[in-house]
């Protein structure tokens, strides 16, 4: 299998070089933008091998590497917590342990070391962008492979759900994350004006065409997730510069500008579903009740396990099984953060508010051109759980992007 080769690769790679290059950050970085590759693609024969093959990278280059640097003990404390939830297990006796346990806690374990990882790890704003190209390069294979997985528009009958003939038979809400995630780097290249390619017209059209996939999986997470990072990365990288004023028209202008022109030839494209989508209608027109297409009555029934379970919750795995009790209908939470509360109670709380504090302070004490990327990271992880939980490697490895620590050559300054 393509993905076993690839960890094969890496470890051997990291092995060799003692990671004095954090060669485990760039395998990782792969790893992350190819997951969701692999899956579509049949690539993989473990469905969770790109977590424990970043958790294994992660995990070798901390242990082989020669320099040591600061290690917070805080997100140690953090996996004991979510270890207590073991103990409150209650799920079908039919059902495999190890399984509930791997698809619940694989995501916040690795969140937790990929944070050991990187913490106040010093990285400069050229090693932070060779991260995001690597993340990026798996992701246009995708795009490509997009392209030549989908039908003719025209056999396709678009409505106002999420469309899984345009995100390649796989799940829109992952493929759209991912896709998003692609489009976030791209556009951060050509704020540094590092190329992509080799042609400034050729990044502009991948940009634009990444987007365009996104937009036509008819997921909506992915794509407000995207908007909201950049709108947060573009705040403080204004901040940076001396010419403010100009800088917000230049690029405010150019992305409303080509966002128009994109949202409109997506409509017209769709038969005008895309804004159905958009603007919370169905087919016909007519406006649904719930937004969330579900998502708020599984938040609602997480957080009623909470009440009633307050302190430990119902434990590791608990709430999809107690849904189906409940209501008859075997669903998976597509929130983490409802998740934390229903499974493992106020220690859920406690851990959310500690993932929480310690990249915020951070960033808050960090110059403005790292704020940019640290808060779009942060922003990434967050919104990314809301909607699309933990089941992708994706926000656990950007969380811990989070918390390193961006240093400046003296041409990449900018005006802080």
């Amino acid at each position: 299998m393509v993905s076993l080769a690839v960890v094969l690769l890496g470890i051997i790679n990291i092995i060799k070089s003692k990671n004095d290059g954090n060669q485990a950050i760039y395998w990782s970085a792969y790893m992350v933008g190819a997951e969701v590759l692999y899956r579509m693609s049949g690539g993989t024969f473990l469905y969770e091998l790109p977590k424990y093959s970043i958790l294994l990278f992660l995990g070798l280059g901390l242990y082989i590497e020669k320099k040591r640097h600061h290690v917070s003990v805080s997100y140690f404390i953090i996996i004991l917590l979510l270890l207590i939830g073991i103990a409150f297990m209650d799920i079908p006796f039919n059902e495999s342990i190890r399984k509930a346990i791997a698809f619940n806690l694989s995501g916040p374990i690795l969140l937790c070391v990929s944070a050991v990882y990187f913490y106040k790890r010093e990285m400069s704003i050229s090693k932070i962008l060779d991260v995001l190209f690597y993340m990026l390069l798996p992701i246009i294979s995708m795009a490509v492979l997009l392209y030549f997985k989908t039908p003719d528009f025209e056999k396709i009958r678009f409505s106002s759900n999420a469309n899984f003939a345009t995100s390649g038979g796989y799940g829109p809400n992952q493929v759209a994350t991912i896709l998003g995630l692609g489009g976030f780097i791209v556009a951060v290249h050509l704020f540094f004006k590092k190329r992509i390619t080799s042609l400034y017209l050729l990044d502009l059209f991948l940009l634009l065409y990444i987007v365009y996939r996104t937009l036509i999986t008819f997921s909506r997470g992915g794509m407000i997730t995207v908007i909201v990072a950049l709108i947060a990365f573009t705040f403080f990288y204004i901040l940076a510069r001396k010419d403010t004023i100009t800088q917000l028209v230049k690029y405010v202008s150019l992305i409303f500008l080509f966002g128009i022109a994109l949202v409109v030839y997506t409509a017209d494209l769709t038969g005008g579903m895309i804004i159905n989508r958009y603007t919370n209608k169905n087919a016909a027109g007519i406006e649904k009740k719930d937004f969330s297409t579900g998502r708020i009555d599984l938040f609602k029934s997480e957080l009623e396990n909470f009440y009633e379970h307050p302190f430990f919750g119902i434990g590791v795995g608990g709430s999809k099984y107690d849904r189906l009790e409940e209501t008859g209908v075997l669903a998976a939470s597509h929130n983490e953060v409802s998740r934390l509360f229903s499974e493992h109670g106020m220690i859920g709380l406690i851990v959310l508010i500690l993932l929480l504090l310690i990249p915020g302070h951070h960033i808050l004490n960090q110059p403005y051109l790292a704020r940019a990327f640290l808060s779009a990271f942060l922003i990434f992880w967050f919104l990314t759980i809301n909607h699309s939980a933990m089941r992708i490697a994706f926000p656990a490895f950007i969380y811990g992007l989070s918390v390193a620590v961006i240093s400046f050559k003296s041409k990449e300054k900018l005006n802080d």
